[in-house]
């Protein structure tokens, strides 16, 4: 299998090129020891960008020892891309140290906006999938891709409302978006099962909208199922329908660097390293079964 040398990570790539890191955990606080001392059988792990964007203290001193033994990839909640502020470039300059800092495999966030006039709604809110708002995102995409100097991965977000103004879908605004920027996809799995649950559409037919060769990473979660809506919170197991669904995106895309994102009633290291364990079972059979 080919090998590129990614900063200071080298990574398999497959016959498309894409990068494979292999299957990862996000680093939770609750963890940091338990990785140190026990240094668990995961291929990388991905990284909250808030949580290190800071001068000093704890987080910094645990990530960098952590740095030195795995791969990493960084994932930010605060860019807010698809808002109407002008985008916040103290906030790019310190995500740019810390890109420099750790030299991540590669760095994304949501296709969402947070807030407005300085208000954070701490929430990944969806946007009207509308010409207007595609140009508008493509355009901020492009300049912090210029700001920073490398493409970014934007990741689709769970939603529970939409919007009467939208033209297209959400799929096809995704698609439009990555394409027309030149940037990357992360495909969140559990979020394409929760809006397809919430807003009556086929995740099968999302996921086969996707440009295959523009994904570079999946994430897998939990969510709570609540009468007659989901509400993506990242505190369960994964279930049984979105590992199928997950299977039918390796059938579909091939291998892609995949990680469980927990964020809420954490549990044990092992505990996520046994559902990890599943995850990679199921990527490696089918990729067996795709090049055999």
């Amino acid at each position: 299998m080919p090998i590129i040398d990614w900063g200071s990570v080298v990574i398999e790539t497959e016959d498309n090129q894409r990068p494979f890191l292999g299957y990862g955990l996000g680093l939770r606080r609750q963890h940091y020891e338990a990785v140190i001392d026990t240094k668990p059988e995961v291929d990388w792990f991905e990284i909250i960008s808030e949580n290190y964007m800071v001068d000093g203290g704890k987080p910094l001193h645990y990530l960098d020892r952590i740095r030195e033994h795995y791969p990493m990839v960084m994932h930010g909640v605060s860019m807010s891309i698809g808002s109407i502020e002008p985008l916040n470039y103290d906030y790019l300059d310190r995500l740019k140290a810390l890109i420099e800092r750790v030299e991540p495999a590669w760095f994304s966030d949501h296709l969402c906006w947070t807030g407005i006039e300085k208000l954070n709604m701490h929430d990944l809110l969806p946007l009207p999938y509308t010409e207007e708002a595609l140009d508008h995102v493509v355009e901020r995409i492009v300049k912090v891709q210029d700001y920073l100097g490398r493409q970014m991965l934007i990741e689709n977000v769970s939603s529970y409302v939409s919007y009467n103004e939208s033209q297209l879908t959400e799929w096809e605004f995704l698609r439009e978006v990555v394409e027309r920027a030149d940037c990357l996809m992360l495909l969140d799995i559990n979020n394409i099962y929760v809006s397809a649950f919430n807003h009556h559409f086929d995740p099968v037919e999302y996921l086969r909208a996707m440009p295959s060769e523009r994904i570079y990473q999946i994430h897998l979660a939990g969510h709570t199922q609540e009468k007659g809506l989901i509400v993506d919170t990242h505190d369960h197991p994964i279930i049984d329908p979105v590992y199928e669904l997950y299977a039918e995106a390796v059938r579909h895309f091939g291998r892609v660097s995949t990680m469980i994102e927990r964020d809420d009633n954490i549990p044990p290291l092992m505990d996520l390293l046994s559902e990890l364990d599943r995850v990679r079972q199921i990527g490696n059979a089918l990729y067996s079964e795709q090049v055999a």
